[in-house]
């Protein structure tokens, strides 16, 4: 996978350079982790197992969950072996393949937001007719092109960044290889190559954020003719929603629409994103939705 690299791997910075700090990284990142992934799985499994939870609304909070677990993967297990390892090293090939999951199981999640938001919309703006809208081929359908659109926007990422050459420095100053940090590395001018990128991720992160604020506006707006207790449900379900879509969206929006500029706060930002919201996304939906506590409580109380 090495073109026009002399470099075959790089190090990476991490979060601090304090041993003493180094081990707080460790524990804690260690239980939000394992916290996420825990979170995540209890609702895959309550979904796929519970005869309480069924359309399309939970076969997207299904495939939300299951994104989330695997986005957190991607960076979480690193970070944390990385803060009690004297050498944070990561190969050239580790660190494209990062770059790919990554960017793919974040451009998933995007993609399953959307997806989530129009379910919501045809649910309540056009009641009648969401049983054939949202038909089980139509969700499938909807999903493939999601995953499909994700790997052409990861392997275009990778592509971009195969391209150029590395033959100086190769420390990364992040705790995980990120399109913005790598292209610092980089023995050329990358500003063309930047560009393309912002307009790869930057495009994506901020025509998403604007479909579904129009999205979750036009479903408000519908709510004023509907019941005191309809509207009561689809605001809180809504609310949840707009809840998930701002951690996620505000942090990527920061890092991936802007100029070849890199900051001290953005690996603070990209937490948010990588590490917070997908262990934020099950609390939300389970503590603001009464259906799935309920299913919790009903199935893993029964198992227990």
């Amino acid at each position: 996978m090495e073109l026009n690299s002399s470099v075959t791997e790089f190090i990476l910075f991490g979060l601090t350079q304090d041993v003493l700090k180094q081990r707080i990284v460790f524990v804690i990142f260690l239980f939000l982790y394992l916290a996420t992934l825990l979170a995540n799985l209890l609702i895959v499994m309550t979904i796929r197992y519970s005869q309480m939870l069924g359309g399309p609304m939970y076969f997207f909070l299904f495939c939300l969950s299951f994104t989330d677990a695997c986005y957190s993967t991607t960076t979480a297990p690193r970070l944390i072996i990385d803060a009690v390892s004297k050498k944070k090293v990561i190969s050239y090939n580790e660190c494209m393949t990062q770059i790919f999951a990554g960017h793919f199981f974040g451009c998933m999640e995007t993609f399953v937001l959307i997806l989530m938001s129009f379910d919501r919309y045809v649910a309540i703006c056009k009641p009648l007719r969401y049983t054939t809208i949202m038909s089980q081929g139509v969700c499938g359908a909807l999903l493939n092109l999601s995953w499909v659109g994700s790997c052409i926007h990861s392997l275009v990422q990778v592509f971009l960044v195969l391209k150029l050459p590395f033959c100086g420095p190769n420390v990364i100053d992040h705790y995980f290889c990120d399109i913005q940090p790598v292209l610092k590395l980089a023995c050329m001018d990358t500003y063309v190559i930047n560009l393309l990128i912002v307009f790869n991720s930057g495009a994506i992160c901020m025509v998403s954020f604007m479909i579904l604020i129009i999205s979750y506006i036009l479903i408000l707006h519908s709510l004023s003719n509907k019941s005191a207790e309809g509207r009561k449900k689809a605001l809180s379900t809504c609310t949840s929603h707009i809840i998930v879509v701002i951690l996620f969206f505000v942090p990527c929006i920061f890092i991936y629409t802007r100029p070849p500029i890199t900051f001290p706060v953005d690996k603070m930002v990209a937490l948010f994103y990588t590490i917070g919201t997908p262990l934020l996304n099950p609390l939300i939906y389970t503590l603001r939705n009464a259906d799935v506590k309920n299913a919790v409580r009903k199935l893993w109380c029964n198992q227990l």
